[in-house]
């Protein structure tokens, strides 16, 4: 009679949880997710900034249909005109629609940061891995890699570089913030890996012959998953942070396109004047960055191990505390 064995898996893991079934037939994992999902939902902050977001990215994606004005179409009879009916923002020096422009430096900013957190969590992963999983010369040379990019002043070498890329588009854009946004990220994956390859169930799939590139997958990612999540969450706050400041300067978004740092940008000098050129934007700015932090507090709380259960709201009763009073 031929055994075959099984892939190992550990317990404590979310690879594990998923596999065997608790006595009722419903996976471990199951049981975990409702678990994180009620830490989540009793953290006020964390739902405030869930719905928020989500009230943004409605507003950056369904405002267009909302107005008839085109961000880039002026209206030459309103001209540096205050918010009012027909412009719900307000006009700029050319007579453009505030809020048509509005939302779409929002749009823009948006799509922006989550292509910058997705790509620089991707790379960050990676590399922490299998520098972490493999050492040796593979660990030397990565972790060089990461020190020399981390020696490198980004700011400035964005700003070199980004004047050279105008006829790429703002792909290329994203892709140079993503390049200077995981080192950090990459260092904490490959600390957080060299503690779970000399795990168990991670020696015993290595014994079974099992390849690298699979381990890591099936057995060291899913471990640090958490902290992918939460570093991916506010790594987009920090990726609209960091577009919107280079916009500011003339190094992002290029014209006739506009972010929320282009708007700021063009805003800021008639600010006192017309200052509805410049405080939509900056609001909007300031509330996704907020929310994303919220977002970002509340994951980290409901995706830490070491928590408790679901943290519950004492009810007394009315019997309960007329007692109280009395005993008082």
């Amino acid at each position: 009679m031929t055994v075959v064995a099984a892939e190992p898996t550990d317990p404590d893991s979310p690879v594990g949880r998923a596999g065997p079934a608790d006595p009722t037939g419903r996976p471990r994992a199951a049981g975990r997710g409702r678990l994180v999902l009620a830490r989540l939902l009793a953290a006020r902050g964390a739902v405030a900034g869930a719905v928020l977001i989500l009230l943004l990215f409605l507003l950056a994606f369904g405002g267009p249909y909302l107005t008839p004005w085109d961000y880039a179409t002026p209206d030459f009879t309103a001209l540096h005109q205050p918010p009012s009916a027909q412009h719900w923002f307000g006009t700029n020096g050319v007579g453009q629609d505030v809020f048509a422009q509005t939302v779409r430096g929002l749009q823009k900013s948006l799509i922006i940061g989550l292509l910058v957190a997705l790509f620089s969590t991707v790379l960050a992963s990676l590399v922490g891995s299998c520098a972490g999983y493999f050492g040796g010369w593979t660990d030397r040379v990565l972790m060089f890699l990461v020190d020399l990019m981390l020696v490198f002043p980004s700011f400035l070498i964005v700003t070199v570089l980004s004047p050279r890329l105008r006829g790429s588009g703002w792909i290329a854009f994203v892709l140079l913030l993503a390049l200077f946004n995981w080192m950090i990220t990459a260092r904490v994956v490959r600390s957080m890996t060299i503690s779970l390859r000399e795990r168990e169930f991670v020696r015993a799939a290595r014994f079974m012959g099992v390849r690298p590139l699979r381990i890591i997958s099936r057995h060291i990612l899913p471990n640090v998953a958490s902290f992918l999540i939460v570093d991916a969450t506010i790594a987009v706050g920090g990726a609209v942070m960091s577009e919107t400041a280079l916009s500011y300067f003339g190094f992002g978004v290029r014209p006739p396109d506009v972010s929320l740092g282009t708007l700021l940008a063009a805003g800021t000098g008639e600010a006192p004047v017309f200052p509805w050129l410049f405080y939509f934007a900056a609001g909007l700015l300031v509330l996704f960055v907020l929310a994303v932090n919220l977002v970002g507090d509340g994951l980290r709380d409901a995706l830490d191990p070491t928590a408790g259960g679901a943290p519950r709201r004492s009810r007394r009763s009315p019997r309960s505390r007329r007692s109280w009073r009395k005993q008082k």
